[in-house]
């Protein structure tokens, strides 16, 4: 651990503490707006294409590698924004509603937000590759294994930020949904509104970021003008990268075509719209990174190739959706107090997986890691499944009570949550350590894009799962109360095993594809 890799950590970390309001996000949704398990799953899709976007603001950073802070700025702007409209709907919903209706508002919310975050993580990934050194503190080169040891360990650390973050955020979900459940609706909805309020420390973590490594920057030049250098060298070295990055048009022309291409679409309202702007988003995207596989060896643009092939089938599963966690709500008794035991127990383990896992990923490769990821994953949704079918009752009745639901719950979650991070930082230390030095974050970013958008395509499969096997809670009128929407998860159970079999089928027919074509992964 260096002190010039904290900027970019704070930064990572700040992206870890908006998982903050996911348990009221959750609970707000499910009790206040008449919002299908569809409907959200698509609204996923939409919240995910920002994320295509980091390729051009990736570039844009090494372009205007001096001015990055100002989008770090912008985003937190937005993420204010974002966070500020989530405290009007609960504090004010009267005053919000007159303006327009409240789920226009959480849209527009659920909008806002990803902007902000990609944004700032754009600039966090070419942080890291700024804070490793390449030179001692006498001036002498360090060597090459070393400098790849430093990148995997910054790339790991950064991970450790974005869950230490959400372990942050765990705890004061803990503290605040204490007792919780005894109390009535009214208090709350107060928790729900405190809860959005300590949320605005995100824009301001990310933030003091980024003053901290102009405070790291200043020390530095005091440093090197110490040690005899002239005024206009210190400035190369602490402001320039090491090679000068010309415009790439290709990227920059064809993000605009992307952009353009996404709002002409979505602003139309042409039926599969969806579909459209992410064949166009793969399509767009795909191209570009072919031409940034020109600036690789055959050797090596062969690995990186396979290795987002391999990747990006694996994060494209789809997910039961919003039904799930409906479900356990209603029919298991999950509480909001529980629920943040649940996630306070998913990020400590996470956080232990990364240190736990450290061997095993940085001698494995991604195609190795994604086949143990996708059997273990498969393995540990069978006590859901079981569950649904009434396993905790049987167990319950076996063990005195003792395993029941919760039990059975926080086991699975105890062997899930070492994983959740395993498949990305060889990856990301393989770009670091690969990347010409002059397009670091822009290869950065045409990873982060390209495996960004199979989350969209996640969302769009959980849509269309969910559009067959249709899950709904109760929903009630926001003003009488009424009971408009009755609760049927009469279907769960089979979209339970649908996602199961997707999920273990087609990433082990990506890599045997992957192979069967002569590529390989990191």
């Amino acid at each position: 651990m260096r002190l010039g890799y904290l900027p970019p950590l704070m930064v990572y970390c700040a992206a870890g503490v908006s998982g903050l309001t996911g348990i009221v996000g959750t609970f707000f949704i499910k009790d206040y707006l008449g919002l299908s398990a569809a409907f959200l799953a698509a609204l996923g899709f939409w919240a995910g294409i920002p994320w295509a976007l980091k390729m051009p603001i990736g570039h844009l950073v090494d372009l205007l590698w001096r001015y990055k802070a100002g989008l770090v700025y912008l985003g937190a702007l937005l993420i204010t924004a974002s966070i500020a409209i989530m405290i009007g709907l609960i504090g004010s919903p009267g005053a919000m509603r007159a303006v327009m209706p409240a789920e226009a508002w959480f849209v527009l919310s659920v909008l806002l937000s990803p902007v902000g975050y990609v944004m700032q993580d754009a600039v966090a990934d070419a942080m890291t590759v700024e804070a490793v050194p390449h030179f001692d503190e006498r001036g002498e080169r360090i060597g090459e294994d070393q400098v790849r040891l430093m990148h995997t360990t910054m790339q790991m650390l950064g991970r450790v930020a974005i869950i230490g973050g959400t372990v942050l955020v765990s705890f004061a979900n803990v503290v605040m949904f204490q007792g919780a459940e005894a109390l009535p609706e009214a208090a709350k909805v107060d928790i729900y509104l405190r809860i959005y309020e300590l949320a605005l420390v995100i824009p301001l973590l990310s933030v003091s970021g980024v003053l901290l490594a102009g405070v790291l920057k200043r020390r530095e030049a005091r440093r090197l003008a110490a040690l005899g250098r002239d005024r206009a060298e210190i400035e190369r070295l602490l402001h320039e990268p090491t090679e000068k990055t010309a415009p790439n048009w290709w990227i920059l022309g064809g993000s605009a075509v992307f952009v353009a291409f996404t709002l002409g679409i979505g602003l139309s309202g042409v039926p599969y719209g969806q579909e459209i702007i992410f064949a166009g988003s793969f399509g767009i995207i795909g191209f570009m990174i072919t031409r940034l596989l020109r600036e690789l060896s055959p050797e090596a643009a062969r690995t990186l190739l396979g290795t987002v092939i391999v990747i990006f089938i694996f994060r494209a599963m789809p997910g039961p959706g919003a039904g799930a966690s409906w479900w356990m709500i209603d029919e298991l008794g999950f509480d909001q107090s529980f629920l943040s035991r649940l996630d306070l127990i998913t990020s400590l383990l996470t956080l232990a997986g990364l240190f736990l896992f450290r061997r095993f990923m940085a001698e494995k490769s991604i195609a190795h890691i994604v086949v143990f990821l996708t059997l273990a994953a498969t393995l540990l949704s069978l006590p859901i499944i079981g569950m649904y079918h009434g396993l905790h009752h049987w167990t319950a009745s076996h063990t005195g009570g003792v395993v029941d639901a919760r039990f059975i719950a926080i086991a699975n979650t105890a062997l899930e949550s070492p994983l959740g991070q395993v498949s990305m930082v060889p990856m990301l230390a393989w770009i670091a350590n690969s990347a010409p030095p002059h397009l670091k974050a822009t290869f950065f970013a045409v990873m982060a894009s390209f495996t960004n958008l199979a989350l969209s395509a996640s969302q769009l499969g959980t849509k269309y799962l969910n559009e067959i096997y249709v899950v709904s809670r109760e929903v009630r009128d926001a003003v009488t109360r009424a009971v408009t929407t009755p609760a049927d998860y009469s279907e769960l159970g089979v979209l339970l095993l649908a996602v199961t079999a997707i999920g273990l089928l087609l990433p082990l027919a990506a890599i045997l594809l992957t192979r069967a074509a002569g590529l390989k992964s990191a």
